[in-house]
C-alpha cells in the first residue's frame, strides 16, 4: 500500500533578528530591527558594556531586514522604508545587517534538516520543504524531530507545518508561529483553511487581493465557493484556473531537490541619489564593485554568463534596464564590467540615479561540457 504523502514546511522564526540574538543575547525581550550598514554597529564602552543605535537615529533610504516580534508589536515589518518604522518605533534597537553571519545559520539549519530528510526544496536563506512522506513517525513526532534538530544545530527556533502538499504545508507552518507546529489534513480545509484570508495564499499578491476585495471576497473559502468560470472570467484561463484549484486545497508540486538559477544579480539603493556627472566618480566606484560582485558570485558557485545586463532606477522611479549577449560566456570581473558599460552606454543619463543593479543571466555550468573555451580563459585566469 503506497504511503501517504507528506510535505513538511520548515520556516524559522524572526531569523535575521534571531541570529543577530544569539551574538547579542542582552538583546532579549526588547524591540529591535535590523538594517543599514556597518556604521551601526553596537560601540564597545570603557566598561565594557555595548552602546546600540537607535532607530530614531537612522537617515536614509534603506528599508528593514527584519524586526524582532517585540518590534512588530508597533506596526514595523521587513521590507519597510527604515524612515517610516522610525516614527513607528523610534526607540528600537538598529543592529546593520550581517550576512556572513545568516548564512552560517543558514547552512547549520538546513544540514539539520537534511539529518531527518533528505529529500529537501531549498526556497529561501531561512526555509525549506521537506518530503518526509518515507518516515515511520507519525506527523507530530516528525515535526517534533525537525524542531529538535534544528534547535540543536542553531540554538534558534522554528516553525513547521506538514499536509499533503507544498502549499497546504507553508499555510500551515505559519498557524503556530513562533516555535509552533501544525498538522493539516485535506479535511481540515473547511475548518482551518477556507476562514483564512486570500492574501495568504502564496501566489496571490497585491493587485490579485485588491480585485478580489472589490468583488466582495475576503477569505479563500469564499474563492472555493465561486465556479471554475467565474474565476477565469474574472482572472484569466491560467491564473483563474489556479486559483480554483489551489483555494481546494489542490497542489501536485513536487519537492525539487536542485533547480539551475536563470540569473545572478547585484544592486544597491543609494543613500542619496547621485549625478551622472556630478557624481561620476561615486556611481563609477559602486558600479565595478557590482561587477566584482556579480563576478565572484559566478566564480563561488561554478557558472559563467553570456548575457550581461543593468538597472537603473532614476530620481522619478522610472526603472530602466538594458543587456547584452556576448560571444563568450564569461565569470571575469573586467569582462563584466566592460559589457555593463556597454548597455549603459545605451540609457540617456539625464537624470540623477537613486538604484544601480547589474545582472549575469543565460548562466551555463563550468562542468556541463557544452562551453567550448577552457575554464581558465572564461574565467580570466
Amino acid at each position: 500500500m503506497p504511503r501517504e504523502k507528506r510535505i513538511a514546511h520548515i520556516d524559522m522564526d524572526a531569523f535575521f533578528a534571531s541570529c543577530e540574538l544569539s551574538q547579542y543575547p542582552e538583546l532579549r525581550g526588547q524591540p529591535m530591527v535590523v538594517a543599514g550598514r556597518r556604521s551601526n554597529s553596537p560601540l564597545i564602552k570603557q566598561d565594557g558594556t555595548r552602546e546600540y543605535a537607535r532607530l530614531r537615529d537612522y537617515v536614509g533610504r534603506g528599508v528593514l531586514t527584519t524586526a524582532t516580534y517585540e518590534a512588530r508589536a508597533f506596526g514595523v515589518h521587513s521590507g519597510m522604508p527604515t524612515m517610516k518604522a522610525a516614527r513607528l518605533a523610534p526607540n528600537a534597537i538598529l543592529l546593520p545587517v550581517n550576512f556572513d553571519l545568516y548564512r552560517k545559520y543558514s547552512n547549520l539549519f538546513k544540514d539539520a534538516i537534511r539529518s531527518v530528510s533528505q529529500i529537501i526544496e531549498d526556497v529561501g536563506i531561512d526555509e525549506v520543504y521537506a518530503d518526509v512522506s518515507f518516515l515511520d513517525d507519525e506527523s507530530t513526532a516528525v515535526a517534533l524531530r525537525l524542531k529538535a534538530a534544528v534547535f540543536a544545530a542553531t540554538k534558534l527556533t522554528c516553525s513547521v507545518g506538514i499536509a499533503p502538499n507544498k502549499l497546504l504545508a507553508k499555510l500551515s507552518s505559519d498557524m503556530q508561529k513562533p516555535d509552533g507546529f501544525t498538522i493539516l489534513k485535506l479535511e481540515d480545509l473547511p475548518s482551518r483553511v477556507w476562514p483564512m484570508a486570500v492574501a495568504k495564499i502564496n501566489g496571490i499578491g497585491p493587485k490579485a487581493n485588491a480585485k478580489f476585495a472589490s468583488l466582495g471576497i475576503t477569505t479563500i473559502g469564499e474563492v472555493a465557493a465561486r465556479d471554475a468560470s467565474w474565476l477565469v472570467e474574472h482572472f484569466g484561463q491560467r491564473y483563474g484556473m489556479w486559483l480554483h484549484r489551489v483555494s481546494h486545497g489542490n497542489d501536485d508540486r513536487p519537492v525539487v531537490t536542485h533547480s539551475e538559477p536563470v540569473s545572478m544579480s547585484r544592486e544597491t539603493t543609494f543613500e542619496r541619489n547621485l549625478h551622472p556627472v556630478r557624481d561620476r566618480e561615486e556611481l563609477g566606484s559602486a558600479f565595478t564593485r557590482l561587477c566584482e560582485q556579480v563576478a565572484a558570485d559566478l566564480q563561488r558557485k561554478g557558472y559563467v554568463s553570456r548575457k550581461i545586463g543593468i538597472k537603473l532606477r532614476f530620481e522619478d522611479f522610472k526603472t530602466v534596464t538594458r543587456d547584452l549577449t556576448l560571444a563568450d560566456a564569461t565569470a571575469d570581473a573586467k569582462v563584466i564590467r566592460r559589457f555593463a558599460g556597454h548597455s549603459l552606454k545605451r540609457i540617456e543619463l539625464g537624470k540623477s540615479i537613486r538604484l544601480l543593479g547589474v545582472k549575469a543571466g543565460s548562466l551555463q555550468r563550468l562542468n556541463t561540457g557544452n562551453i567550448d573555451e577552457p575554464a581558465q580563459f572564461l574565467l580570466g585566469l
